[in-house]
């Protein structure tokens, strides 16, 4: 190497370090505290949007979490109502898949152009590349949410058709995919993955539901002074409280964690939950791998099913409202419906 590009090799780390000490310089973002990367579902936080995506009516909600939150394609978390005669239009996605879940009620989904009302709570989902609305027909608010992960980290994108649902005609039997969150059809968890009591589970959805690397949505239910731990690498989870209240920990930390509170788990994160209440601690848990090789991993190894059900019990990817992997037997009472 010449003695003048030498020079430079040498002096360039030396510049970027009395750059970054230069008064004024930024500091560095201290990382959040756990209690810090908590959300809590905050109805006086919810912002009135009227006409979203052209629909009808009035939607009211707040981001949980956006983007910056994980370290996954994960791109939002909203939390919020849906108010009597309201709805969202309908609308495409191309770059993101999306799925609405209502907690209570019902709603009319619409996916590609087909409508049928749904009973909470459960979710539909919207692959990449179609088209999907949700319309309140009734006179009460329903509970709502919506989960968007993209197929590029940070790229979002909506084409609006202008078409609000009203009156749409509906099939008495759903013409698209419906996730179901029954206690019902709940199944045993591994019992490696607790570490006091009893707990269910079921993976509601699986890998070969989503295009991108969106890999699963779980429904895990703790009793009474049950706990629960385990790591999942190379997958970010989001655990969302629907019901009871207990504390959840990572690393070092312990926080409270009740109905409508959120958490995202980076990828790698060991983390535990113990139900500290009286009434059962129910979790839907949204998991993106950290990339489309990972995912392929976890649908061809078995790992469809979730590493968390319990060998020989239910606990398979179902989602349907008939008979199949992971559905209550017949005449099983469905919670919500």
């Amino acid at each position: 190497m010449k003695p003048f590009m030498l020079a430079l090799a040498l002096a360039a780390p030396l510049v970027a370090i009395t750059a970054a000490q230069q008064p004024g310089a930024p500091a560095p973002a201290a990382p959040l505290t756990l209690a810090q990367r908590i959300a809590h579902t905050d109805p006086t936080k919810f912002r009135a949007s009227p006409r979203v995506h052209d629909g009808a009516g009035q939607l009211d909600y707040m981001a949980l979490f956006n983007s910056p939150s994980f370290d996954t394609n994960h791109w939002f978390l909203h939390r919020g109502i849906i108010e009597p005669k309201s709805g969202i239009g309908v609308h495409f996605h191309n770059q993101c898949e999306e799925m609405f879940v209502i907690f209570d009620g019902e709603a009319q989904f619409t996916i590609d152009g087909r409508t049928a009302t749904v009973k909470g709570p459960a979710g539909v989902p919207t692959r990449m590349g179609h088209s999907h609305a949700i319309y309140n027909a009734t006179d009460k608010p329903v509970q709502w949410m919506n989960i968007n992960i993209t197929q590029l980290k940070g790229v979002y994108d909506a084409f609006n058709l202008g078409d609000t649902r009203e009156g749409a005609p509906l099939d008495a039997i759903p013409n698209f995919m419906v996730m179901k969150l029954d206690r019902a059809a709940l199944g045993g968890m591994n019992a490696s993955a607790l570490t006091k009591g009893t707990g269910q589970f079921r993976r509601a959805l699986g890998p070969s539901v989503f295009l991108t690397t969106w890999s699963y949505v779980d429904h895990i239910v703790l009793a009474p002074g049950a706990a629960m731990k385990n790591a999942t690498p190379g997958i970010g989870e989001t655990f969302y409280a629907m019901a009871g209240k207990g504390t959840v920990t990572v690393g070092s930390e312990t926080q409270p964690f009740a109905a409508g509170d959120a958490v995202p788990i980076r990828i790698g994160e060991e983390k535990a939950f113990e139900n500290t209440g009286t009434e059962p601690l129910e979790l839907m848990v949204i998991g993106v791998a950290k990339d489309m090789a990972t995912k392929d991993a976890m649908t061809t190894s078995g790992g469809a099913r979730g590493a968390l059900a319990a060998a020989g019990g239910r606990g398979g990817p179902g989602g349907g409202a008939g008979r199949g992997a992971g559905a209550p037997p017949a005449g099983a009472p469905a919670r919500g419906n």
